[in-house]
């Protein structure tokens, strides 16, 4: 063997080795090096009225997180329409986590392949863990006294909410509205005539949650705004004295979910950061900071310290008690419907139910 020979294959050696080294001391992608002790990243796509949620939340938990494992932590954001977080998550934006508005907008997610069937037993309380529901945003004095779902149909009022295709939120409002008007006897034919009429009274069909809000309270469009509850009680105060929340008095338990991302968490080596971020949602100091941004929390004792029983369906200002969750009124869930999969086989599918009222 000859001198260049041997020459080359003494570098061809030495590259090989250097690109082991190299390899072994990496941390995982994107991780921030989990594995080597060092800071973690974790990205959790959200739904539109999470952001002021997660923004508390994330302090108390990249505290807890440093404290409990003696890792640095920092958590990213995405705020959305839930339907459209959902799809760009499936279509390659890299999230940790999903914390969305619904079920069946995480099922969307793992119908891509990234996330392990079963999300739904991975958390307490079908990995829900804090809920909230539908009501009314009124302008002071409630000029054109709305005071349930039968009032939307008045031909005077104009009504804001998000689009059911792009926002999990607006799905929740349909089906809440769906189960008011078969609670009044109407027949499935009667009911999509109450919705279409109900739809062809809104203004404003917005993308999102947020930016309903967005239309009704600082655009001044619409004289209804049907909304989350934690969404109305941030508008009622930040503007005390320009609005009223209208409590209907049938409304729906929504239930957001939350799930690792598997297969982005694997990638990052985030596995085990990401599991304890949801985990911890469930824990007094998180709950606490839930029923504080208006969410209904899970643990019983935080949910009865923030309840009472109300004597009027009008709020017209945030309670200096604290206590914001109106227990006094009926509330179904999406198993009256047969569950996500059939709610959306039936009414928000293409060339479903919303589809034939929305091209009326």
């Amino acid at each position: 063997m000859n001198k260049k020979i041997r020459k080359l294959i003494g570098v061809l050696l030495a590259v090989l080795l250097a690109a082991s080294l190299g390899l072994t001391g990496c941390g995982s992608e994107g991780s921030g090096g989990e594995e080597e002790g060092g800071p973690i990243e974790l990205t959790n796509v959200s739904y539109d009225p999470t952001r002021e949620l997660y923004a508390a939340y994330n302090q108390l938990f990249e505290q807890y997180y440093e404290e409990t494992f003696g890792q640095p932590i920092t958590v990213t954001q995405s705020h959305g329409g839930s339907g459209k977080q959902a799809l760009e998550v499936a279509n390659g934006l890299e999230a940790d986590v999903v914390t969305l508005a619904l079920e069946g907008d995480v099922q969307v997610v793992a119908d891509a392949g990234l996330i392990d069937e079963g999300f739904t037993s991975e958390f307490d309380l079908d990995s829900s863990p804090y809920t909230s529901t539908i009501v009314f945003l009124v302008r002071k004095g409630n000029p054109k006294n709305i005071n349930d779902w039968g009032d939307l149909l008045k031909d005077d009022v104009g009504v804001i909410t998000p689009n059911p295709k792009t926002s999990g939120g607006a799905m929740w409002n349909y089906l809440a509205a769906w189960y008011y008007f078969e609670k009044q006897g109407q027949s499935d034919d009667e009911i999509l005539k109450s919705i279409n009429k109900l739809y062809s009274n809104v203004v404003v069909l917005d993308s999102g949650a947020r930016g309903a809000t967005t239309s009704f309270v600082e655009n001044q469009q619409g004289d209804v705004l049907l909304a989350w509850e934690n969404e109305a009680f941030l508008s009622l105060k930040e503007y005390p004295n320009d609005y009223e929340i209208v409590v209907p008095s049938v409304s729906i338990l929504c239930q957001p979910t939350v799930a690792v991302v598997d297969e982005v968490a694997k990638k990052h080596g985030t596995e085990e950061a990401a599991a304890e971020y949801l985990s911890y949602l469930y824990s007094e100091e998180a709950q606490e900071i839930e029923a504080q941004n208006f969410y209904r929390p899970s643990n019983e004792a935080v949910l009865d310290k923030y309840s009472f029983e109300a004597t009027s369906n009008t709020i017209d200002a945030v309670p200096e008690d604290g206590k914001w969750i109106n227990t006094n009124v009926e509330l179904t869930d999406i198993n009256h419907f047969g569950g996500w999969a059939k709610a959306r086989e039936i009414h928000f599918a293409d060339g479903a139910n919303f589809d034939k009222i929305y091209e009326q």
